[in-house]
């Protein structure tokens, strides 16, 4: 009861959040906390750290701003085929990465990730270093205009909570006990029958799929796509998230996501514009030295204790 009580509190506060603070930096913030939320699945609960995350991020914001843009797609049509093809693309990933473990799997995940990177800045239709620009927002349901930013609001923030429901369901569900299992005890799980590549393989795509929504809804939020989306920085930044908000944490990831996204914009247009990288680092290195859990675990600990 108390966290069903909890969740509606902040589905509230989101309802009413772009009242009160401005709607695009709100819709960034959502598209970041789905994207951690989606690598929290595979490195929080499948113990597999991928450095090539970004791939699916962008790969998918781009292949949404062409769908858009050059084939006149409807813009649920247009999001839905971007995430679509950042899954086809886990699965290549997935197929060839999950062989290995450890720093190895996360290699050939971050050099996949760079070939990919390097297909788009020597693309025709991608922009090059100018990224894909001018990505109409088009409609919802080819009714309710999506160029206004409270609509475009409602409209992310309708995908997140679907992202975040399902992520919450596979988590909750026997595929998520059994990707527990075999994040803690690899070898016992392989001694109880069950077919750990196929399992691991899965919640790869899962998160391939679901980092690919975040970005193609991106690319709708701000009409562009560019190479940032893409570039193996934004695999390092959503690790950084889901690790300061809670490994293995629903929620923790999407804190995670707030508080970096927060810094970032509004410390770039402060004095310390040019120390943003720093402060962050700094931020991540008392996190990790004081807060091993992360925020949100660490404030269930206190919980625990305490009640």
């Amino acid at each position: 009861m108390t966290r069903i009580l909890a969740y509606g509190a902040v589905i509230a506060l989101l309802l009413i959040a772009p009242h009160f603070i401005y709607p695009v930096f709100l819709m960034k913030l959502l598209c970041f906390a789905l994207f951690a939320c989606a690598f929290n699945l595979i490195l929080g609960y499948g113990g597999l750290l991928s450095f090539g995350h970004a791939a699916f991020f962008g790969g998918a914001a781009y292949i949404t701003g062409h769908a858009l843009k050059v084939w006149g797609l409807p813009t649920e049509l247009g999001i839905l085929v971007g995430a679509v093809s950042a899954g086809l693309l886990g699965v290549a990933v997935g197929a060839l990465a999950i062989r290995r473990q450890g720093i190895y799997f996360a290699m050939i995940t971050l050099a996949l990730a760079q070939m990919v990177y390097f297909f788009f800045i020597s693309a025709r239709f991608s922009g090059g270093e100018n990224g894909l620009q001018g990505v109409p927002r088009g409609s919802f349901l080819g009714m309710i205009g999506l160029q206004d930013n409270m609509a475009m609001y409602y409209f992310v923030l309708g995908i997140f909570l679907i992202g975040y429901l399902i992520i919450a369901r596979a988590v909750h569900s026997p595929f998520g006990q059994i990707l527990r299992a075999i994040r803690d005890n690899e070898p016992r799980a392989v001694s109880l029958g069950y077919d750990v590549d196929r399992y691991k393989l899965l919640a790869f795509v899962l998160s391939a799929t679901l980092a690919g929504l975040a970005g193609a809804t991106k690319t709708v939020v701000f009409q562009l796509a560019s190479l940032t989306d893409v570039h193996w920085h934004m695999s390092g930044e959503v690790v950084l998230m889901t690790l300061l908000g809670g490994l293995g944490t629903l929620p923790g990831p999407a804190v995670g996501a707030a508080l970096i996204v927060t810094l970032q914009n509004y410390l770039a247009s402060g004095p310390l514009s040019a120390w943003v990288p720093v402060v962050i680092g700094v931020i991540f290195i008392i996190c990790v030295i004081a807060f091993r859990r992360g925020i949100v675990g660490e404030i269930r600990e206190f919980l625990k204790r305490s009640f």
